[in-house]
């Protein structure tokens, strides 16, 4: 039988931390915003997505292999609209939390967490900022972030709330999108655009090295490699790897 996330299962109440603290900083990092451009947003997300998603299913597939029969308690920080749900849900006894600060994608989380298999009482999703996760130490088995470190306002919180959540040897799988290489062309068009990036898609930025931030959080181990997608545009290149806890 699937363990089961929400509070009316006794056994993994106790998961979840006191909300107090986290939503003190979902307020101070991510100030609510008005309901239509939250709506807005998660409605772009679920609809405009699809051809990066094609590109890159077979990374994808390869990363979350690596889930099957070594993590039951799964949280995904950043879960926005749950496009990866389908690669790593449906295993039995599978449990997930999913963090996000939109609300709206709530709803479709849920739904690609049903189409996906995993029941009901195994999904719970978190309004919270991933600089502030509301879960106990050593809570999980596995953290996954996709195109998530882009957009935190701190990279190197966020890092170490993953590591505190995660139990010992629990592994960190990650997807970014990260700077180009200084010099070339790319990496000049990133920095004169990235000011309207971020304002025009919540926060998200075009010259983080993100790479380096993830080898420098303290994982006993960080195995990862770079891509470039056609589909991503100026949002490239992609950082795709594992790192141990």
């Amino acid at each position: 039988m699937a363990a089961a996330l929400l509070p009316i299962h006794p056994s993994h109440a106790s998961d979840v931390s006191s909300p107090a603290d986290s939503m003190a900083m979902l307020n101070r990092l991510h100030p609510p915003r008005p309901d239509w451009y939250e709506e807005f947003y998660a409605t772009a997300m679920n609809t405009s997505m699809k051809a990066y998603e094609a590109e890159i299913e077979g990374y994808k597939s390869e990363l979350f292999a690596n889930l099957r029969g070594q993590a039951k308690q799964i949280l995904e920080i950043g879960i926005g609209t749950g496009p990866n749900l389908k690669y790593y849900a449906s295993e039995e006894g599978t449990s997930v939390y999913g963090v996000d600060p939109n609300r709206k994608m709530e709803k479709y989380a849920q739904a690609a967490a049903e189409t996906a298999g995993l029941p009901a009482a195994n999904f719970k999703f978190l309004h919270a900022v991933s600089e502030s996760l509301p879960l106990r130490d050593a809570s999980v088995d596995a953290v996954i972030g996709t195109l998530v470190l882009c957009s935190v306002a701190d990279v190197n919180l966020t890092l170490q709330e993953v590591r505190r959540v995660l139990r010992p040897g629990g592994i960190y799988l990650f997807v970014e999108h990260v700077a180009a290489a200084d010099g070339t062309a790319l990496r000049f068009v990133q920095g004169l655009l990235d000011p309207l990036q971020q304002a025009v898609a919540d926060g998200c930025h075009f010259t983080r090295k993100t790479g380096k931030n993830i080898s420098e959080a303290g994982f006993t181990n960080v195995d990862s490699r770079q891509v470039v997608l056609s589909t991503a545009s100026l949002i490239n290149p992609h950082i795709i790897g594992i790192a141990r806890n």
